[in-house]
């Protein structure tokens, strides 16, 4: 309810294209931005968004282009902060260093994918974040379900997103199913039950300790999902 809008910090993306088929309707661009963000206003029913990310590098905007947009809809009321999600480190370091230089609004945040399984941002973003004093918002701090410890080698069980048969093989898992990974599930559900508590607890406890870590980002489709997680 408007009321309690002040109760919420509400965050949304732009980039992806918003009509199938239309490659102007989507991107980094000042165009994308401003079209995005009109229809994100319109469906949330609200004057304002507190936390704004540009959700992928499209590869080919110009990055004064982004910092540019980004501060116009800040300038203008419509966003309060801005963050980048799924780029490069040097990207946003680049866009850090033009708004800082050009006086325009700076990223606050990075969103990028962070688990006990996926642990790549730790070789630059995470450095970059804490040199610049950003906030990491990982996604999929459970390694898309398999840090639950639900499913079992090669991604065996058919629940949640993979009751979809082919989604198992696709690359997107195909890359958490190695040797190294299950060993780290393994010894996950050995430390959960020692500690006792679920695998996913203990996974999302690990990630939200991490240094330059805000907040999390939990992909839960029921209640329960958030409530047994969280408990």
């Amino acid at each position: 309810e408007r009321k309690n809008r002040e109760r919420v910090v509400l965050a949304t993306k732009y980039t992806f294209a918003g009509k199938p088929g239309d490659p102007n309707s989507g991107g980094n661009s000042r165009r994308a931005l401003r079209t995005a963000l009109d229809a994100s206003l319109k469906r949330l029913g609200t004057d304002y968004i507190d936390l704004y990310w540009l959700h992928c590098w499209d590869t080919v905007t110009p990055v004064e282009e982004v910092v540019r947009g980004l501060d116009e809809v800040v300038s203008a009321g419509l966003v309060r902060y801005v963050g980048f999600s799924d780029t490069p480190a040097w990207y946003a370091a680049r866009a850090w260093t033009l708004a800082d230089e050009r006086d325009r609004e700076k990223i606050c945040a990075l969103q990028l994918e962070y688990s006990l399984v996926e642990r790549s941002i730790q070789r630059e973003h995470i450095p970059l974040a804490l040199e610049l004093g950003l906030a990491v918002t990982p996604w999929s701090p459970l390694g898309r379900g398999m840090l639950t410890g639900k499913f079992t080698r090669g991604f065996q069980g058919g629940q949640g997103r993979l009751s979809n048969p082919g989604l198992a093989k696709s690359p997107l898992y195909a890359k958490l199913d190695s040797d190294k990974n299950w060993g780290t599930l393994d010894t996950l559900i050995a430390v959960a039950a020692e500690l006792g508590r679920s695998p996913a607890q203990v996974a999302l406890a690990w990630v939200a300790g991490r240094a330059g870590v805000g907040s999390t980002i939990v992909g839960a489709t029921q209640l329960g999902q958030l409530e047994d997680n969280l408990r």
